[in-house]
């Protein structure tokens, strides 16, 4: 028995492959596995590859290896796309009416099932559902019980009527059936046992959904964009639920405005898009910032520049989210680093835009947005989400914030940096912003006293931040390793697992995981600790690595990935071992 199972489904874009992978995953999930999923698909409606590989196991998985052992393969390219990660023992899935093995050099000992899916299914109703005789194939070849997949069914199909439902159970069985007919000898070693677990899944998209309701967020403004597009389709039909609206924008410039009126309003709000649509917002950044307005700006990148790669793994934007806009636009730059994480980091991002007043982005990247993976329910506790909307200011506190002729002042010169927050309709407390500098008031000022005094205010509540604010990291490993590796966003997952198989060689490893771009924790001391310093991202330039090395004043070794691929765990540990034997870059 092998500890974890690496299963895939592949074919063209159009062939229902995401949904038959989510199918699969919610039945592993149902029958109490842990699961962790990743995608591969063309940016196109239909043609091209795609396909959606799932990694299972009874403990915790946190990233994909390359292993695949049971593989559907809907296409004769779905089999040399995987070539490189069948071996002795895996197991493909084919319907020999439209894919032929004959062409692969296929690895030996590999075990080919030709399963009629076109025709079973015709028989249990109709050929669209092919894949779901394919599923049932699958849990034959993993002796998987059914009953989970029929489960899973059942949530897919619950709104198509009984019928739709029956027929798809009873397509599962047909492929089940088939093999264990046909394939009588059939030996594997695989056995998908299952547990009293019960899990969530979901992916990062859909926790960032999931963290703003949970964070009181009353107004989300969108245009469709891959890889973001999942957050609006999940906030869409349950914000309403807690008197919350969504809207789709025509573009991203509407979008961010929208969102920008809804928080001058007193609303919590959000966009969320991805580096094109950051492009197109980043003249409203400014207004946000000199309006000293909260908003959260939700960035999942993916691969550039122009339109790149739309549905491909990047963490270019970085410097953009750092530094797009014109003049000096103080921000916060929250990262989270796994998808469970992406709610936990959207409830802290609308709570440290209210306190101080401030644009934060919420940066997650494609594998994260895209990754489904099981969590315990006990770890999106809604009781335990604190709400903070900061300095706002109830109506028997007004005249505290008001000048001589009792004008409010929304602007206020403050120590911290923080002005008084008034909603609109507080009495007394009727105010305006402009987006020219202004005054205490509002007003427009051209007057360079004043212009001063409002630069250096807004800069303090970064400062401020700094001073208040955990601006923490998370460590693994080994804490006394003389290697330190960094990484931030989607790469926690695979270099967790990477610390494992590198353990196995003897190479120990402390890892320390930063969710907090800017501000940032001061890793000084742990530069200064360590013989070699690695940083792992996902892109071509090392953008996080040269802000560490302006930091620390140190020279670190940079392991980057740039191919629009997420990195793999066993990859990553390859990759360290390689960094480890190359000179510090001078």
């Amino acid at each position: 028995m092998t500890g974890d199972l690496n299963w895939a489904i592949g074919g063209e874009a159009g062939d229902g492959i995401d949904s038959t992978g989510k199918i699969f995953a919610q039945a592993l999930s149902r029958a109490g596995r842990h699961v962790y999923t990743s995608k591969d698909f063309a940016s196109r409606i239909r043609g091209g590859y795609t396909a959606y590989k799932i990694r299972t196991s009874v403990d915790r998985v946190e990233s994909v290896v390359d292993r695949l052992d049971v593989l559907i393969a809907l296409t004769e390219r779905t089999v040399d796309e995987n070539l490189d990660e069948l071996h002795e023992g895996s197991v493909i899935i084919y319907d020999g009416e439209r894919t032929t093995m004959q062409d692969f050099e296929a690895p030996e000992g590999m075990i080919g099932l030709d399963v009629p899916l076109k025709s079973l299914a015709e028989d249990a109703g109709g050929a669209i559902m092919r894949n779901v005789v394919a599923l049932g194939a699958a849990c034959a070849a993993t002796n998987f019980d059914i009953e989970a997949l029929h489960s899973a069914l059942e949530k897919q199909f619950a709104d198509k009527g009984e019928k739709i439902v029956s027929n798809n159970k009873e397509a599962a069985r047909l492929g089940r059936d088939y093999v264990h007919e046909e394939y009588p000898d059939l030996d594997t070693d695989y056995d998908l046992e299952t547990t009293d677990e019960d899990y969530v899944l979901l992916n990062g998209d859909e926790a960032i959904g999931m963290g703003a309701i949970a964070a009181g967020c009353k107004f989300y403004a969108g245009y469709p964009i891959t890889p973001a597009t999942d957050v609006m389709e999940y906030l869409t039909g349950r914000i309403e639920r807690w008197g919350g609206h969504v809207v789709q924008a025509e573009d991203e410039l509407a979008a961010i405005n929208l969102a920008l009126g809804a928080a001058r309003a007193g609303a919590r709000a959000m966009t969320a898009t991805s580096g094109p649509g950051i492009d197109l917002m980043t003249e409203t950044f400014g207004l946000v910032a000199t309006s000293e307005t909260p908003l959260v700006i939700c960035d999942v990148m993916r691969s550039g520049p122009s339109t790149g790669m739309p549905t491909k793994q990047e963490q270019g934007d970085l410097d953009m989210l750092l530094y797009g806009g014109h003049g000096e636009v103080p921000r916060f730059v929250v990262a989270p680093t796994t998808v469970s994480e992406c709610f936990h980091k959207t409830v802290e991002a609308f709570n440290l835009a209210e306190k101080y007043q401030i644009p934060v982005f919420l940066v997650a990247d494609l594998s994260l947005a895209v990754t489904e993976q099981t969590f315990p329910p006990e770890e999106f506790d809604m009781d335990e989400v604190e709400i903070e909307r900061g300095k706002v200011v109830e109506p028997d506190e007004v005249d505290e914030w008001q000048d001589g002729k009792g004008r409010f002042q929304p602007h206020a010169i403050t120590d911290d940096g923080i002005s008084p927050r008034a909603f609109p309709g507080t009495t007394e407390a009727a105010h305006m912003t402009t987006g020219l500098e202004h005054d205490e008031l509002g007003r427009r000022t051209e007057d360079t006293d004043e212009r001063i005094q409002q630069v250096d205010k807004r800069q303090r509540k970064v400062e401020t931040a700094q001073q208040r604010e955990d601006w923490d990291y998370r460590e693994f490993g080994d804490l006394d390793a003389d290697t330190l590796v960094v990484s931030w966003g989607s790469n926690e997952g695979p270099m967790r697992e990477a610390i494992d198989f590198l353990a196995d060689e003897d190479v120990d490893v402390r890892f320390i995981s930063v969710p907090y771009v800017f501000p940032r924790p001061d890793l000084t001391e742990e530069f200064e600790a360590a013989a070699e310093v690695i940083v792992v991202e996902c892109n071509a330039t090392g953008q996080f690595a040269d802000l560490l090395e302006h930091d620390t004043l140190t020279r670190v070794k940079r392991v980057n990935k740039y191919n629009g691929v997420r990195f793999k765990a066993d990859e990553l540990a390859e990759e360290i071992r390689a960094a480890l034997e190359q000179e510090v870059p001078a």
